[in-house]
């Protein structure tokens, strides 16, 4: 089953709480996003609202999200926001288990490749079992 180029790249909102001493919080945000890998592209909607497209087989919403917390920003944390964030990251996780990128993995694209390179027959291969190898 192929997947089609541009289901990789997601559109994504990311909302910052009101109440924070950086009133400008989307903005500063961009700052630190502009150097993840995998970013594309970002653009300020509004002080507390943020655009983000980025590749998911470079990095997902919860990784995002995740460096934005621990740098000090504050998501903002209503139910409508929870539920949309949370049906991301399920998404995105299930996109990149079906391809092979285990939980946690920063860039799976080597990966993939690697594994489908040890799959075919290219003659660098030693057919023995294991116990065999070891004995000689």
């Amino acid at each position: 089953m192929s997947t089609p180029e541009n289901e990789f790249i997601k559109h994504r909102e990311i909302a910052f709480a009101e109440l924070h001493p950086d009133p400008h919080q989307a903005r500063s945000a961009t700052l630190l996003l502009a150097q993840v890998p995998g970013v594309h592209h970002l653009q300020v909607a509004s002080p507390t609202f943020l655009k983000v497209t980025y590749d998911v087989l470079q990095v997902t919403r919860e990784q995002i999200e995740t460096m934005l917390s621990e740098k000090g920003f504050h998501l903002d944390n209503r139910l409508m926001y929870r539920l949309i964030r949370g049906l991301h990251y399920y998404t995105e996780e299930t996109l990149r288990a079906n391809l092979g990128c285990p939980r946690g993995e920063s860039n799976c694209t080597q990966k993939i490749f690697a594994e489908r390179y040890g799959h075919t027959d290219h003659g660098c291969r030693d057919h023995r079992p294991e116990h065999w190898r070891r004995y000689l």
